[in-house]
């Protein structure tokens, strides 16, 4: 799988753990920005990425993937 379709599958899961259109999930998508992505959302959204991507993630991870641009950090997909 390449990262541009590793990055629409992250948006996806994004998308559909807090229950919006996928066109409304940008890279700049973040807990700021959308009012759907609250902290149980966020230990879905992580569950769901751990078992997507076959990863686990340390607990102070959890904390700095605030937004998709940094969960695509977090995976290697972009540049830190």
């Amino acid at each position: 799988m390449t990262d541009t379709a590793k990055s629409e599958q992250v948006r996806r899961i994004v998308a559909d753990t807090l229950f919006m259109p996928l066109e409304e999930i940008g890279e700049d998508a973040s807990q700021d920005t959308l009012r759907n992505w609250d902290s149980l959302q966020q230990l879905n959204l992580v569950l769901a990425l751990e078992q997507t991507f076959n990863v686990r993630f340390k607990p102070e991870e959890f904390a700095v993937m605030t937004s998709v641009e940094k969960i695509l950090k977090q995976l290697g997909l972009k540049g830190a």
